[in-house]
């Protein structure tokens, strides 16, 4: 029924040194990888191909305004009219353990340190790629579509601002948080299998705020999970089949299963201000189900692999029709909503409240701000009134009940702090309909926005339409709750950027785009006003790249410390060797392979790499010594039913090393432990 297309292709950028997009968190900053993120696209065209749609989920935090208009530039520059803003859909997983720096927005920059061109490039690079590999492979094929229920795997982080819902409302849903896992699959005219596209919502939040290493998290171990049992025999992120496990309204929904609790305590800390007795809301953690954040998101993702493998192989439904997609510029911080007959209300100029610096029971923020404050603190109002000046009162009085912590969309030095032109989206794959979301809506705005986009349809002679929202889509606006949960100010409320009536601005926005669809007309459809381009070259804090230097008498990739000479599965096997920065394979390679783990296999006396850094049983650890040294730490979750004999760990690596006071070149090098042993249990 169309002609398909999928393709991979790493994004992972700087694993060193650059702060990691999420927490903001300063101090959260990247000392090496535990997994490779990646960027994952699919193409779908009519077989005339005369329309085309591509939807993009990349293992990073968030697409950014400016991540996508340099991915369209690139796009346009190739295919020229192919890829366009309104057929190309770039979403984020919402990991929170990716590298940041990716933003021309000015909040962004303090807690990433800037724009970080190398990591910027990184993902443009990826995603550009995975889009071309995609585009290479297009051929015949058809798509079906299923869907079921996740158990065990979320819950609600906000309930109490949930049950501000109306109760005929929260009536028509079993639970306060969206089970259900839309799945996309893909297959040749053969019946082969080529990919998966799921949608689930849950926060990508199991590695917490103390994780170091550059990973995807708990949906991006489900795509390494099933691309490893596609790709038989292939290593991680290699092969031709592609398992994307996107985002939808996570807003606020956790994976940490076991709930909030004081971590000096142990007591529940479920209450409205997620505070505890001893300590406040500082204290008041949600925990996973595993032993450790590792183990809690193997579990995590392992679910989702395991309800989205089910669905894969069960799925029968097919998806039939045209293509079409519609996109709009609109200014959201002056969008006028009708809300019935008589009453017309406006969004507002973007600001933060003061539970924004909260943060939620998945990473709580600094000092002693709470979550649900209706009420400012003189205290850090003086400050913010000190250093940032004050909030305008037609400002404070458009996002009341909020007490204005930031009022970003006043504050344009040196380049504005907030997006006021936001990207509202839809692409209808024939039953299907995507729409794209420009941050984290809650899980009762999704279900709202959802209906109201379905009703559209129907209303217009599309009935039976699939609705899926695709989350942190091409430029990021924080949260959108609904009205009633916005008035209790938790988290996703003070951080609900465009005021009280921003659902319903989109929802409005959105039955117009699903409209134009239905009736044909997206060619009616207004632009919008272009969002800005800041001439911003590379403005950081992160440290400028030095020469590396070396211990006494050793040499880059020497081994400090040897592994042992034997080990079972389950162990660790762990060496230390002489490093240097691994920003410099960053920028030096587009994609470096910092390690690997071989096997020695005696018929043909050679090695052979059986894992290397994108594998979830290895970390690569990267410290930073004084002077210009440093040391790298390669670790072997050695797993159960790994084949006994005789192995050996690899480092690669790239040393700065100046020539003159203008010119410095980086060196690649390499490093190998001792071999040792696997014996059977």
């Amino acid at each position: 029924n169309y002609l398909l297309g999928v393709g991979r292709a790493d994004c992972t950028g700087p694993v060193a040194e650059i702060p990691l997009m999420g927490y903001a968190n300063p101090d959260q900053v990247g000392g090496g990888l535990l997994t490779r993120l990646y960027s994952r696209a699919f193409i779908v065209a009519e077989v005339d191909d005369s329309r085309r749609v591509v939807f993009v989920s990349a293992d990073i935090g968030m697409v950014s305004q400016r991540l996508r208009l340099e991915v369209l530039k690139k796009l346009k520059s190739k295919y020229g009219e192919l890829y366009r803003q309104d057929n190309v859909i770039l979403s984020g997983t919402h990991t929170h353990s990716g590298p940041g720096g990716y933003f021309q927005y000015t909040l962004f920059w303090f807690t990433s340190k800037g724009l970080i061109r190398p990591s910027l490039n990184a993902i443009v690079n990826g995603i550009v790629k995975s889009i071309d590999i995609a585009h290479q492979n297009m051929k015949r094929g058809r798509l079906f579509i299923n869907r079921g229920t996740v158990e065990n795997s979320q819950i609600n982080r906000s309930p109490f601002s949930y049950l501000e819902n109306p109760a005929s409302e929260r009536s028509r849903y079993s639970s306060n948080t969206d089970k259900e896992m839309v799945m996309l699959k893909m297959v040749d005219g053969n019946g082969q299998d080529l990919g998966l596209i799921s949608w689930f919502a849950v926060h990508p939040v199991s590695m917490n705020n103390t994780n170091r290493l550059v990973n995807s998290d708990n949906m991006g171990y489900a795509s390494y999970l099933f691309e490893q049992e596609k790709n038989k025999g292939m290593l991680p992120g290699e092969g031709s089949f592609v398992a994307a496990f996107a985002s939808s309204n996570l807003g606020d929904v956790s994976p940490n299963t076991k709930g909030p609790f004081c971590v000096n305590t142990g007591e529940s800390c479920n209450n409205p201000q997620s505070t505890c007795p001893i300590g406040g809301a500082t204290m008041c953690m949600a925990m996973g189900p595993g032993n450790d954040m590792f183990d809690s998101t193997r579990i995590i993702g392992q679910n989702i692999y395991l309800k989205a493998r089910e669905l894969y192989e069960e799925a029968s439904q097919e998806v039939t029709g045209p293509l079409r997609s519609a996109h709009q510029w609109v200014n959201m911080s002056e969008v006028s909503v009708e809300l019935n007959a008589t009453h017309t209300v406006r969004t507002c100029k973007p600001a933060l409240g003061h539970s924004f610096a909260a943060g939620t029971i998945d990473g709580v923020g600094a000092f002693n701000f709470t979550q649900g404050s209706v009420e400012g603190d003189p205290f850090w109002d003086e400050i913010r009134d000190q250093l940032l000046g004050q909030p305008s009162n037609e400002t404070k009085a458009c996002h009341k009940p909020k007490p204005i912590l930031f009022s970003t969309g006043e504050m344009t030095w040196p380049h504005p702090w907030h997006p006021d032109i936001v990207d509202v989206q839809i692409a209808a794959i024939g039953s299907l309909a995507i729409v794209a979301v420009p941050g984290e809506f809650t899980t009762m705005s999704g279900r709202r926005l959802r209906e109201a986009v379905k009703r559209e349809f129907d209303y217009h002679g599309t009935p039976r339409m699939d609705v899926v929202i695709a989350g942190l889509c091409n430029v990021y606006t924080h949260y959108i709750t609904t009205y009633e949960e916005y008035q209790v100010q938790r988290y996703e409320a003070a951080s609900t950027i465009y005021g009280p009536h921003t659902l319903s601005a989109y929802v409005q926005l959105y039955r117009g785009l699903a409209r134009a669809i239905a009736t044909n007309t997206v060619q009616d459809l207004p632009r919008g006003p272009e969002p800005p381009v800041f001439n911003i070259r590379n403005v950081t804090l992160v440290p400028p790249l030095t020469a590396d230097r070396l211990p006494a008498s050793k040499t880059f990739g020497d081994v400090l410390q040897e592994v042992r000479q034997q080990y079972r599965a389950s162990e660790v096997a762990e060496v230390t060797f002489v490093g240097a920065n691994p920003r410099n394979s960053a920028e030096n390679t587009a994609e470096h392979n910092f390690l690997t783990v071989e096997r020695y296999a005696s018929t043909s006396d050679s090695w052979h790499v059986v894992q290397n850094d994108a594998s979830w049983d290895t970390r690569f650890y990267w410290t930073k010594g004084l002077l210009g040294r440093s040391n790298v730490t390669i670790e072997w979750h050695i797993p159960h039913g790994t084949e006994p004999g005789v192995y050996r760990i690899r480092y690669f690596g790239h040393y700065k090393k100046k020539l003159s006071n203008s010119h410095a070149v980086s060196i690649p090098f390499e490093g190998t432990s001792s071999v040792f042993e696997i014996t059977a249990l």
